[in-house]
């Protein structure tokens, strides 16, 4: 059996980060985790948190106006991250997003 892994998004922001973890690889179902404050302390713990019982992580955020500091701090406990910048996410030819978002509520 290889490495578990478990990914994790961040929808960073100026006083909090939303939290999405998508475990068992990359085929793993992405579920909401929760919403953290965005402090050092807190970063560092929810990290901790997740690599229980031996799970490697990736985390992965969007490039934006709070920086790397949380790439340079997950980097420095040892976990992998990478800053996409939004213009290299890779998007559908002719999607229209604003129609999904509004026929994903109409459903649900």
């Amino acid at each position: 059996m290889g490495d578990r892994i478990t990914y994790v998004g961040l929808d960073v922001h100026k006083a909090g980060i939303v939290v999405a973890v998508a475990e068992g690889g990359r085929r793993g179902e992405v579920q909401e985790y929760r919403r953290i404050a965005n402090t050092p302390t807190v970063v560092a713990r929810l990290a901790r948190q997740l690599s229980r019982d031996g799970v490697r992580l990736r985390f992965c955020y969007e490039a934006g106006p709070c920086g790397y500091g949380i790439q340079r701090q997950l980097s420095g406990l040892g976990y992998e991250c990478v800053v996409v910048a939004p213009s290299l996410i890779p998007k559908r030819a002719g999607f229209l997003w604003a129609i999904a978002r509004q026929v994903t509520i109409a459903a649900g």
